[in-house]
């Protein structure tokens, strides 16, 4: 059973437009690259479709629908967070938001029709938008809509894992009173990033105490104390609560050279969060994979080859770090950006090892992997302070 990867030139349209930080080149650029790697040879690219009203509408609001479709004609500043220096009008901007929706849901109907143990799509992760606005560059949030698809699809049992710099706070918001889908985020902590929500004190709602699941680190985290925080709670809690299905956001705005945000892992740190999330996985949620894309704003150096280690991961096809880029990528890339200062490699050449957490180090992060263990691990049966769980 092959992975499915949903991929068309046409969700290049989710284009904010100007200067804006989400430019869909990084997309472009992604694909180009795992192309002329080999990543995709002999795939199927699977082409989506928009998602219809009625699918949207399991998320957002009627009103917020009609207000997206008349927000070219009715410029700038129109409410519901439409018009705003983030989130711009742009033309055909429902149809772009509810095309990167459809890819989302056609990777996950993919799954549901045992056509596919894994999916990916790296135009997904919108997962700031609300059920009436927009947010944080994200018009309409795929990743919700895709969980509560596969609720009514046979899925009883979800878990959402978040590992975008920005905390993931429209899909929390969206299930924060559903115990049957675990919302996990790891992101930059919110006194210090927006969207200023995320502390690990927000756990659920009534009935699903534990099911929300903040680990906000401090700045400048690299991937040492990233993997430490991931592995004191993760795996644990997917143990505890057994999903048949890991959906995953893999926003790469952690990245230290990424202009938006503050923390410091590597292209490598990566890479290694990606075959992480495959084992628990197959470990936890019987192989049943879905990963989207997300943040990302450096969008030359970065993304291109963070998302192709993504598509490598999934498909099984894993990419040595020292695998040079290849010339025709490269040449690509200076035709288009003459004086950006490119990397020759898919490594950033940085040291990815860690300390388990309880070896007894006690620096900010495991501040926060305390904190977060406090809060929720207690809901699911396991004890915080020990190690072991």
């Amino acid at each position: 059973m092959e992975p499915a990867v949903v991929w068309d030139r046409a969700l290049l349209g989710y284009d904010l437009g100007g200067d804006h930080p989400f430019n869909p080149v990084r997309l472009e650029l992604t694909i180009r690259l795992a192309t002329e790697l080999g990543v995709l040879d002999g795939v199927s690219l699977l082409v989506p479709e928009p998602a219809s009203e009625t699918e949207l509408g399991r998320v957002h609001a009627v009103e917020y629908l009609e207000a997206v479709k008349q927000a070219p004609l009715a410029g700038w500043d129109v409410g519901h967070g439409l018009g705003t220096t983030d989130n711009p009008v742009f033309s055909d901007m429902h149809d772009a938001s509810a095309l990167v929706v459809g890819s989302t849901l056609l990777a996950a109907r993919e799954i549901a029709a045992g056509r596919a143990r894994r999916a990916v799509n790296i135009a997904g992760g919108l997962h700031h938008a609300m059920p009436d606005r927009a947010a944080g560059f994200c018009v309409y949030n795929d990743c919700a809509v895709a969980i509560s698809w596969l609720l009514d699809h046979g899925f009883d049992r979800i878990a959402y894992v978040d590992t975008d710099v920005h905390h993931g706070d429209g899909v929390q918001a969206a299930f924060y009173d559903d115990p049957r889908v675990l919302t996990i985020s790891l992101h930059q902590h919110p006194f210090t990033l927006w969207p200023g929500t995320g502390y690990s004190g927000e756990t659920g709602g009534p009935g699903a105490q534990g099911t929300a699941v903040n680990i906000p680190l401090p700045p400048r985290t690299g991937d040492a104390g990233w993997l430490r925080a991931f592995h004191a709670v993760v795996p644990s809690l997917l143990s505890g609560f057994r999903p048949q299905i890991l959906v995953t956001q893999c926003g790469v705005d952690s990245h230290e050279e990424d202009p938006l945000a503050d923390l410091s892992l590597s292209v490598d740190g990566h890479r290694r969060i990606y075959a992480a999330l495959r084992e628990l996985a197959g470990d936890h949620a019987d192989g049943r994979w879905l990963a989207v894309g997300g943040g990302g704003y450096q969008l030359i150096r970065v993304v291109p080859r963070s998302w192709t280690h993504l598509l490598a991961t999934v498909l099984d096809r894993d990419l040595k770090p020292a695998t040079p880029l290849p010339p025709g990528w490269v040449d690509k890339v200076r035709e288009a950006a003459p004086r950006a200062e490119l990397p020759v490699e898919m490594t950033d050449g940085a040291d990815t090892t860690f300390s388990p957490w309880g070896d007894g180090d006690n620096d900010p992060v495991d501040i926060a992997i305390r904190d977060t263990r406090r809060a929720v691990f207690p809901s699911h049966g396991l004890d915080p302070d020990d190690p072991r769980d």
